[in-house]
């Protein structure tokens, strides 16, 4: 089961990326199992020294009852302290943004694709654009 965030290859340049953990209750990674998650909208940020998820949905699990999560709750992303000093060096130097890429189960466990991106411009997007229309033409 993989859940891809589509629009960052579109709205964003990939500088690095960076596979991680994440925390979760008992409800989510049932939902998560189930594919009722989307990672549209949804960025990591530094806050005291720790890396947040903000914005993910997971879908409520329907046999939860009053156990169930909040969908859009922050999360706590699971990495090693040189990994969080490497990350904050290059977005605080470098003006960089945390975007999900990519979530998906590894051994059980669900595991997060974090990219260290650059925001494009609107004429980085037109560029995308047109190269995705000559390849379409190409093919046919």
């Amino acid at each position: 089961m993989e859940v891809y965030n589509r629009k960052a290859k579109f709205n964003y340049f990939i500088e690095s990326e960076i596979e991680c953990g994440i925390e979760l209750k008992g409800t989510e990674i049932k939902s998560i199992r189930k594919g009722s998650v989307s990672l549209d909208d949804s960025y990591a940020r530094l806050k005291n020294g720790e890396v947040i998820l903000t914005n993910m949905y997971i879908a409520k699990y329907e046999e939860g009852n009053r156990f169930n999560h909040e969908e859009r709750r922050e999360r706590k992303l699971l990495l090693h302290k040189n990994e969080i000093r490497k990350i904050s060096r290059q977005v605080e130097l470098n003006s960089y943004t945390l975007i999900p890429l990519k979530l998906y189960l590894k051994n059980g466990k669900a595991k997060i694709l974090l990219g260290v991106c650059k925001g494009k411009k609107l004429y980085d997007k037109r560029e995308t654009i047109k190269k995705r229309d000559l390849e379409r033409e190409r093919r046919y």
